[in-house]
């Protein structure tokens, strides 16, 4: 019995590497059978520079649509690597369905040349991807473009130079491709409310390629990349950081360098302020481009980017020039973490809640909208996709809606109040539907050198630092730098589902600080699960365009970037809400000092307060549905 268990250990943990491999191995023998490959062909650029390109088309199609992922990631197929196997896999679905599937690096990035820049890659490299592919002689002309996160990010705003043959899209998670998108000016998900968010720092360390990287000489040919990919795949291994100790350092300008990380990249993006021009010159969309492509968007809502992701999906719906375009945009909004779509089980676990049954089929749809417009088969898309499909948490169900959010909702106003004590759950802070009558404001101290840390919540790519989804809350609340207003114990459920709005009259001793607000789903027994949160760098209230700083004693008006959730607030649970002035690390602690802040080490406590009364009505306002 010992010698079986220890054979079997051996098997298992020994030979994953075999075993994946071998994984690896059996995929690609299914795509050989039925594929013709063309691996490192070294697509040409207007100026030159060459990218490195995989090609998977059907053997048994004359004039095949095209499916076209562009991706900072290593495809390299030989090797092992997730991702190597995922792209082995979409290729097989892709050539199955009688679809040519083109993966391709962007420029900089393992086997294509030039200098890669992460929000400055030339728009023009996917105008010229889409017109090389559609002058293939095995081309049908027809390109529709899918991924994933950065897979998905350089989508919109390529497609907005409504390239003829760009006929169709799929962004997923797409927030980093997300610049100034009506309030939100997330500027690539590098801030929320004019704070940075650190996934950016972390992500960055993880894939930034250094400027001393081995490179292929220029002009190698194609045998010979090919040759050379079977033994260098010129992807770096980065040292594993603890990115919960990384992220903690200052000044934050050099935090990468503190991990002996690459910096060309980060130097340049940690010193721009929100609204920067250089923001506008790279490769992110902003609302005042058009977009004229139809596009399938798929958002989570426990995603980094959801809210501004959603607003897109508006700003595009209701202002493209093209009334075909305007008509032809549908949204899916998973319970999920970012890029998690198709993990969804029978029991949805997301954190610590289960959100029961999220499965869909994603990839049915997914390939219905492609046949439509890419092979103009007319089938039944339309008539039988729903414009929003979108999960209600609490329910656990999907719903569909025409517009987001849905037409039956009415946004609520609850007020905050207390008699000047809602520090932790153990204080007096109530919301109410009536407006507080107490002059007794809240007050709070926050210390940078001592944050709320983050606990839980809508992030990615942060490293053992943040672990996203719902968590309980109820440890963190016993914490007095975190205000906690609660409803009554619900008498009957309540949906809330759309984008949710939140205003604060603010004082402080410093001359700037942060705000942050949480909206948090409490059970009967006492667990609270967060669904969403905010953050507003309190200099720019008044926009992003100037900094304007505190005087002390003064009462000021912020208005929060919105949040976003679908969820039933079941009979007997409560509606809560949480102000503080960190959310760390999701969030760049605000030092206090009015300073840059992302060069500086030392910082001041501030001294806050939460003003409610008929004066000052800081309040959150719920999309209620009827």
């Amino acid at each position: 019995m010992k010698k079986t268990c220890f054979t079997t250990f051996l098997v298992v943990f020994c030979c994953l590497p075999f075993l994946n491999l071998q994984a690896q191995d059996d995929i690609l023998e299914k795509i050989e059978a039925i594929a013709i490959i063309d691996q490192k062909v070294m697509v040409p650029m207007r100026d030159g520079i060459r990218l490195a390109t995989d090609i998977y088309r059907p053997k048994n199609v004359v004039k095949a649509p095209i499916i076209f992922s562009r991706t900072p990631y290593n495809f390299n197929s030989w090797g092992d690597g997730e991702q190597r196997t995922r792209t082995a896999e979409r290729a097989f679905e892709a050539v199955s369905r009688g679809y040519a599937y083109i993966v391709q690096n962007e420029r900089g990035r393992y086997y294509s040349e030039g200098e890669w820049d992460i929000l400055g890659v030339p728009l023009t490299d996917g105008y010229d991807a889409f017109e090389w592919m559609k002058n293939q002689f095995w081309s049908n002309g027809k390109v529709g473009t899918l991924g994933c996160s950065s897979t998905a990010e350089w989508q919109m705003a390529v497609a907005a130079l409504d390239h003829p043959s760009h006929a169709a899209m799929v962004p997923q998670g797409y927030g980093a491709g997300v610049g100034q998108v009506g309030e939100y000016m997330e500027q690539g998900n590098w801030y929320r409310g004019g704070v940075e968010q650190l996934l950016f720092f972390s992500w960055l360390y993880s894939v930034e390629h250094d400027k001393f990287k081995p490179r292929i000489p220029a002009g190698a040919s194609q045998e010979d990349l090919i040759r050379v990919s079977r033994f260098y795949d010129l992807a770096p291994e980065n040292p594993k950081q603890d990115m919960a100790e990384a992220l903690q350092h200052l000044p934050i300008k050099d935090m990468l360098q503190n991990m002996n990380g690459k910096r060309e990249i980060f130097d340049k993006m940690v010193v721009r302020k929100p609204n920067d021009p250089d923001w506008y010159t790279g490769g992110i969309y902003h609302d005042n481009m058009d977009i004229g492509v139809p596009s399938f968007w798929f958002a989570s809502w426990y995603d980094v980017s959801i809210s501004p992701n959603l607003a897109l999906f508006n700003h595009v719906r209701e202002n493209s020039k093209s009334k075909e375009i305007r008509d032809n945009q549908y949204l899916v909004i998973a319970p999920t973490l970012h890029c998690r779509y198709t993990r969804a089980t029978e029991n949805t676990i997301v954190g610590e809640r289960s959100v029961g049954d999220a499965r869909l089929n994603y990839d049915e749809q997914i390939y219905d909208w492609f046949d439509l417009w890419l092979k103009g088969e007319k089938n039944n898309f339309r008539s039988k996709t729903p414009r929003v499909q979108y999960y209600t948490m609490g329910t656990n169900r999907w719903q569909s809606s025409e517009e987001w959010p849905p037409a039956d909702t009415k946004m609520t106003t609850y007020y905050l109040n207390s008699e000047g004590s809602a520090n932790s759950f153990y204080g007096d802070g109530s919301l109410t539907t009536s407006m507080a009558t107490s002059d007794k404001p809240d007050s709070f101290t926050y210390d940078p050198m001592n944050p709320v840390k983050s606990h839980g919540g809508n992030v990615c790519c942060t490293g053992n630092a943040v672990q996203g989804g719902a968590f309980d809350q109820q440890e963190m609340e016993t914490r007095n730098d975190i205000l906690v207003y609660t409803t009554d114990v619900l008498k009957e459920g309540v949906e809330v589902s759309g984008f949710i709005e939140s205003t604060l009259y603010v004082s402080s001793d410093a001359k700037d600080t942060d705000f942050t607000i949480k909206l948090i789903d409490v059970y009967p027994d006492g667990r609270a699960y967060n669904l969403d949160e905010t953050i507003q760098r309190v200099r720019y209230r008044e926009g992003y365009e100037k900094e304007v700083f505190m005087e002390d004693g003064k009462v000021y008006k912020v208005d929060l970037t919105p949040m976003s959730t679908s969820n039933y607030f079941k009979k007997g649970h409560r509606i809560r809400i949480e102000v503080s002035s960190s959310n760390f690390p999701r969030f760049a602690r605000n030092l206090n000092t009015g300073g840059n802040n992302y060069d500086e080490s030392e910082g001041v406590v501030a001294h806050n307060k939460i003003h409610h009364s008929k004066e000052y009505t800081s309040q959150i306002r719920l999309p209620i549905r009827k």
